[in-house]
């Protein structure tokens, strides 16, 4: 839903040209990164897969009654490897201002078909945003993966968001919820049945993350109530499943341990998208990612309410200071930097984007280490914090320009995994549940 309305290392050496590509792969952290943003210990695979949902309703982007057809989605799977190879580059593209789509390659570390490591590892749904694709997150994709994680990213296959009318916006508003809690129970499925590389996903332990209109579709799939208002909005695709409705209940995501949603709307023009206490039917664990400045779903009011409203269950809240809303693509291709509008998909005005991939990817790792893989030692680097990220003393710590993370408590109070002068601009919260019991 980027632009809203108006708008481990994994070894070896890549493709041509040889040992640039995966230099430069937006998975791979620089040397400025928080200490959890670093590769895992598996090299990565990568494999593409179709997933077909017979008989769906889908809102024509013109305004018109919806068709009923297969739901074919084409998915991205990441996972761990068994052995390293040559990476490869991908190839994707986004709408430019003109709705036309602009071609453009991304480096990846992943090699497609090697075999899948031995072991059992959690799966994520990972959703991209509003006419993206699944490609522009592989730095995210492809980092969990060398985490020991299978990683499944759905294409939506949105139209292109330059229309700029809230009726080319039904689709995405209907499908997303639907199509992700499909993804999950389909991918699910496979696994039970040791399909592929989903053979090594344990679907009892699931994960939900999700960007922008993917952040929406994330919390939908892990029972957060929808709105009533959504059932014109979508031209009743959605009337059976918002609050109130039947079959409400069904939107939620089987196995679901945590749910990361970066950047999600709250309301979209006059349109609200969840029923009043709708966070408070989540009880996963939740960690926002938000930029405080991001004038497309808003921050407060925005993604900070839904941060408080998700009474039920412990939550987390990481706010860029100052950032806008293209927090959680990749950086900008070469072909994508010619136009404003090209652009400013990737781009954010005050932030460097490596930095912003880095430290999401710190913070997202530890998070579901601790909530995924019940990883206690990872809850240091989320629960204890200091809210400022300015504030914070490591008074052994040696001045300079001192590449050391800090320890955290009781050592030091700069932020557990982050370089001393790598850690101004943000701040981070955590809440509990109002009754003090988790996931009632």
């Amino acid at each position: 839903m980027t632009r809203w309305i108006t708008t481990v290392a994994a070894a070896g050496r890549a493709l041509a040209p040889i040992g640039a590509a995966m230099a430069d792969a937006p998975a791979r952290s620089g040397v400025d990164a928080p200490e959890l943003a670093a590769l895992g210990a598996y090299p990565i695979g990568v494999a593409d897969a179709t997933f077909v949902q017979p008989g769906q309703l889908y809102p024509l982007p013109d305004g018109s009654e919806p068709v009923v057809a297969d739901r074919r989605l084409a998915v991205k799977i990441w996972y761990p490897a068994a052995a390293a190879g040559g990476g490869t580059t991908y190839r994707t593209a986004l709408p430019g201002e003109d709705t036309k789509p602009v071609a453009f390659d991304i480096p990846g570390l992943a090699t497609p078909g090697v075999r899948v490591a031995a072991g059992r590892f959690p799966l994520i749904i990972l959703a991209h945003g509003g006419s993206n694709t699944p490609e522009v997150m592989s730095w995210l994709g492809e980092n969990l993966a060398s985490k020991g994680y299978v990683v499944v990213a759905p294409a939506f296959g949105d139209p292109p968001i330059s229309l700029r009318t809230l009726a080319s916006m039904a689709g995405p508003l209907a499908r997303r919820p639907l199509d992700i809690v499909f993804v999950a129970a389909e991918a699910q499925r496979r696994a039970r049945a040791g399909d592929g590389p989903l053979a090594a996903a344990d679907p009892d332990r699931t994960a939900l993350v999700g960007y922008s209109m993917g952040g929406y579709g994330v919390l939908a799939a892990a029972g957060g109530r929808l709105a009533p208002q959504l059932e014109p909005a979508t031209r009743r695709v959605l009337a059976p499943f918002v609050a109130g409705a039947p079959r409400a209940g069904e939107l939620k995501v089987a196995g679901l341990k945590a749910v990361v949603s970066i950047a999600p709307p709250r309301i979209l023009g006059n349109l609200p998208l969840w029923a009043d206490g709708g966070m408070t039917s989540v009880t996963a664990p939740i960690l926002f990612i938000v930029g405080s400045q991001d004038r497309v779903v808003g921050y407060d009011p925005g993604v900070r309410t839904l941060f408080s409203e998700a009474s039920r269950t412990r939550r987390y809240l990481l706010t860029f200071r100052e950032a806008a809303h293209s927090i959680a693509l990749i950086g900008a291709p070469a072909s994508m930097t010619h136009t404003f509008w090209d652009k400013d998909w990737f781009e954010d005005g005050v932030w460097r984007k490596d930095r912003l991939i880095a430290i999401q990817t710190h913070f997202i790792t530890a998070f579901l280490a601790r909530y995924v893989k019940d990883d206690a030692a990872k809850a240091a680097y989320i629960d204890g914090l200091t809210t400022d990220s300015d504030t914070g003393v490591w008074a052994t710590a040696p001045a300079g320009r001192y590449a050391g993370y800090s320890p955290g408590a009781p050592a030091s109070t700069i932020w557990k995994g982050f370089q001393p002068s790598k850690r101004a601009g943000m701040s981070f919260e955590v809440q509990t549940p109002a009754n003090g019991r988790e996931g009632e």
